[in-house]
């Protein structure tokens, strides 16, 4: 056995040195340099103990190095867990003859628009959207379902590239700035697109109020074996504006939400399966809108672990990351973790509370940053910056400045722990202009 993982992470979250310590072949991995440094880490020297250990700077790169190591080590399993790389690996484990998903089996979870036409025919409410071709195709759907609007592109991730428009001078701007030469195009009497070039690249949606929840969990040979829901007190695209603290919490298992986010995941989940799949280990992250007046509506779903540090809330929930265990499930090894908390016949449910409080980074020079909290119920406690370092606006909803997960015996009581926290982490971030 051997395995070959694309990594495109820093490596702190992923310590495969502990997760494989069981693996008996070889571990060999190509990960993107641009990962460590944003994220507090040292660009790798050496192999760091792993078989083997490469770097890649640009996205052409890696199909070919991928083959070459594979040949190289007898590459008998191909591992990509990031969303930008589940569909490129599985293409490649296809073309390398190695087992797991293939292509087909993952496009329903990384393409917007089919995603939601697998759902919608389950029964699974979605947004009104459509992938607008051209600048009469944006304008008739503002006209049809009116502002806000989000445009977002198909095969996105951590909200880099969404936008919400929200009037119609948005909407000109947006135009402009996507179609350019299209603001003059003309149908003919067939409605054929005349003198314009289409776009299938983007997905155009109705606004959904409410608050987002997302429910993150594990699939083990096509079976969900352990979810559990959380919601975002925050507004996922506001993550270039928002200068203050963002909390993420779990659902009670009391909550009358908790049981219908559950419910709706399962739905999803399968009605996204492609019969005969080979989709059959993995982690999942689902984020469903609960409106105003009691619907749930499907925003979108993966077929890996959720980002940020989701991975580290669910692993104070139940002692279970979600990351490692689809990783030692795809490999065929043992998982103890799942095995201690999942009971046949009974939904597992966490034996204490916990989310996480965070900050986005925001342009500027660094003046002071916060100490690491000492309350016995903080679990966990991350840094991105230094005091001194100029840094750039976030560049996604994962792009924090620092970030807390605590824990608490209630829902309650672990909100109020979040925002404590959360208010004197404003207090104590100070970051100004730039000098010139």
């Amino acid at each position: 056995m051997s395995v070959v993982i694309v990594h495109r992470n820093p490596l702190e979250p992923f310590p495969y040195d502990r997760w494989l310590r069981d693996y008996e072949g070889p571990v060999v991995i190509l990960a993107a340099r641009d990962r460590f440094e944003p994220f507090g880490e040292r660009v790798p020297e050496g192999d760091l103990g792993y078989t083997r250990l490469e770097l890649f700077d640009h996205d052409d790169q890696v199909a070919g190095r991928v083959a070459r190591l594979a040949a190289e080590y007898g590459a008998t399993h191909l591992i990509g867990e990031h969303e930008a790389d589940v569909l490129r690996v599985a293409a490649l484990r296809e073309e390398l003859g190695l087992p797991g998903p293939r292509a087909a089996d993952v496009l329903p979870f990384r393409d917007k628009a089919l995603m939601k036409e697998h759902a919608a025919r389950a029964g699974v409410e979605v947004a009104p959207h459509t992938v607008p071709g051209s600048v009469a195709d944006v304008l008739a759907f503002a006209d049809l379902h009116g502002f806000p609007l989000v445009v977002k592109n198909r095969a996105g991730f951590n909200s880099v590239g969404l936008r919400i428009l929200r009037d119609r001078d948005a909407l000109t701007a947006f135009l402009a700035e996507t179609y350019g030469s299209q603001r003059d195009e003309r149908r003919d009497e067939q409605g054929n697109l005349r003198g314009a070039e289409q776009r299938d690249d983007l997905l155009l949606e109705a606004y959904v109020p409410g608050r987002m929840c997302h429910v993150d969990g594990l699939v083990v040979d096509g079976e969900v074996v352990l979810a559990w829901p959380s919601q975002y007190q925050y507004e996922l695209a506001s993550f270039g504006t928002d200068p203050g603290s963002r909390v993420d919490l779990a659902l009670d298992p009391g909550d009358p939400l908790t049981g219908r986010l559950l419910e709706l995941t399962g739905r999803t989940l399968a009605a996204l399966r492609r019969p005969g799949g080979r989709l059959r280990d993995h982690a999942f992250h689902a984020e469903i809108f609960h409106t105003p007046d009691d619907r749930l509506v499907l925003c979108e779903i993966a077929c890996r672990s959720g980002g940020g540090k989701i991975r580290e809330v669910f692993h104070t929930l139940f002692g279970v990351n979600l990351a490692e265990c689809s990783i030692r499930a795809q490999l065929g090894l043992p998982l103890p973790d799942v095995e201690r908390v999942v009971r046949p016949g009974r939904r597992p449910e966490p034996a204490r509370m916990a989310g996480q409080v965070l900050m986005m980074k925001r342009p500027g020079l660094i003046h002071a940053l916060p100490q690491a909290p000492r309350e016995p119920w903080v679990e966990h406690f991350w840094l991105y910056a230094e005091a001194g370092q100029v840094v750039p606006p976030a560049s996604g909803s994962a792009d924090f400045l620092t970030v807390a997960i605590a824990s608490a015996p209630t829902r309650a009581e672990c909100e109020r722990r979040l925002r404590s926290l959360g208010a004197r982490l404003e207090e104590q971030v100070r970051i100004g202009a730039v000098p010139s």
